[in-house]
């Protein structure tokens, strides 16, 4: 039981240090932002279609798209693959 209250402990400890800004020895993986305006012209879609075909509401696109909020988490591994693969994506989701 001890083990894994230490390995707890060290990972709450790694969080804390990351989020001040400190070096961990742990590796992150941020994804890059990216422009949701561009990837919806780029497939030629109109908001209510972009919306629609990739199940994102309406109003949290055009929060996208103006800049007052930005995607994350797994919206955001999403868009990368529309990014770069709209077409196995429109497949996977047919």
């Amino acid at each position: 039981m001890t083990s894994a209250f230490e390995s707890i402990a060290q990972g709450l400890q790694q969080a804390i240090d990351l989020n001040q800004g400190g070096d961990v020895a742990v590796r992150t993986h941020r994804p890059e932002p990216v422009n949701v305006a561009q990837i919806r012209n780029n497939l030629g879609m109109t908001q209510m279609e972009f919306a629609a075909k990739f199940c994102i509401s309406v109003a949290t696109l055009r929060h996208w798209e103006r800049g007052d909020r930005t995607p994350h988490g797994p919206a955001l591994a999403l868009l990368h693959v529309v990014a770069k693969e709209p077409q196995a994506v429109l497949r996977a989701l047919a």
